[in-house]
């Protein structure tokens, strides 16, 4: 655990070069330490570049990094949240339902050449936003494996 005089060290200002991997590093602590626990939000962005003295492109590549780690998830309205050890973060809504549309495509569930089922069919099945469900399916089309039909709906890509 760190004592008070640990804390303080962390709260200096950085410099130097690469100081995003310097925000990551003591905030990398932090959650180790116990300083932010699973599930606990981190201080805002702004909250950070006051606290390490930096610019806010500088704490969001700091941040990145932790992300990439899979130590930060984040939510949108909520920020970022720790979390818990050798867990996954969740994907985005729309990304699990991209991922479980593709594997039906890939599984022959859904034929080439075969409609997609209605934005609100879709809608319905997985509770989501008309915006959510949209997002599903345009990361769909950018991999090529759906087509839209104006007015007549989304279709799987036949093979060629």
């Amino acid at each position: 655990m760190l004592t008070a005089s640990d804390s303080v060290a962390t709260d200096r200002w950085l410099t130097g070069g690469q100081v995003y991997t310097q925000v990551a590093d003591r905030l990398r602590e932090q959650i180790v330490a116990g300083e932010f626990p699973p599930g606990g939000v981190l201080p805002s962005e702004a909250q950070l570049c006051t606290k390490f003295g930096v610019a806010r492109n500088t704490v969001r590549r700091g941040l990145a990094l932790l992300e990439d780690e899979g130590l930060i998830t984040t939510v949108p309205s909520k920020g970022r949240l720790v979390a818990a050890l050798g867990e996954q973060p969740a994907p985005y809504r729309y990304l699990s339902i991209a991922a479980e549309l593709r594997a039906r495509i890939q599984s022959g569930e859904l034929p080439p050449g075969g409609a997609l089922p209605s934005e609100a069919r879709l809608r319905r099945r997985y509770g989501a936003s008309r915006t959510t469900v949209r997002q599903a399916l345009a990361v769909l089309e950018r991999e090529g494996l759906v087509v839209a039909r104006h007015g007549r709906g989304r279709f799987v890509r036949p093979s060629a």
